[in-house]
């Protein structure tokens, strides 16, 4: 042991250096042996204990999500209850609200289209501007014309009072309207 530091020194020497021989820290030692012990877990759980791996939780996840959109695909509306939903002044006010947060970015505030279309005119480039085409776009969305589907994003119901607030609009003449798009179709 050398007197000057305290410190033992090991056998040995090259080029006239000598080493010290101190043990490793404490902190250093004890993560070392738990990731001994936490990698020969994990080993025993995905090897010989039959635990998922992230490819059969995903296929799980998957296969849960289709289960759910099956359920909202299984109750489509039809005319006659969007025309009922129609009748309701309660139901467009809150298509209105559901309208501003969310469409009036790409569609303009008054409907007159920025990026998108112009919902307001009697041309339409999806569906011919009836309720059930205005739902089916907006929930599945126009994925090349940067249309985000809405289906799994707003709830059923406010889905329902924006294509009610959408239709109710249609022939009323916004300021300074984007040009037609689309189809002529008849009222």
């Amino acid at each position: 042991m050398n007197e000057d530091n305290q410190n033992p020194m090991t056998d040995h020497d090259y080029d006239g250096i000598r080493e010290l021989d101190n043990p490793l820290p404490t902190w250093w030692l004890v993560t070392f042996f738990i990731t001994i012990i936490f990698g020969f877990h994990y080993w025993l759980h995905y090897s010989i204990a039959g635990g998922q791996t992230q490819m059969e939780e995903l296929k799980v996840s998957l296969k849960s999500l289709e289960t759910q959109q099956k359920k909202v695909e299984g109750a489509p509306e039809t005319a006659d209850e969007l025309n009922a939903l129609a009748a309701s002044p309660d139901i467009k006010n809150k298509g209105q609200a559901v309208y501003a947060a969310k469409c009036a970015v790409c569609h303009g505030q008054d409907l007159q289209g920025l990026i998108g279309p112009n919902l307001t005119d009697d041309y339409w480039i999806h569906g011919k501007g009836s309720l059930t085409d205005i739902i089916s776009v907006v929930r599945k969305g126009v994925g090349d014309k940067g249309m985000p589907t809405w289906e799994g994003i707003l709830p059923k119901a406010d889905l329902q009072a924006v294509v009610v607030f959408v239709h109710s609009r249609r022939g009323t003449p916004p300021p300074n309207p984007k040009a037609p798009q689309g189809d002529p179709v008849a009222n």
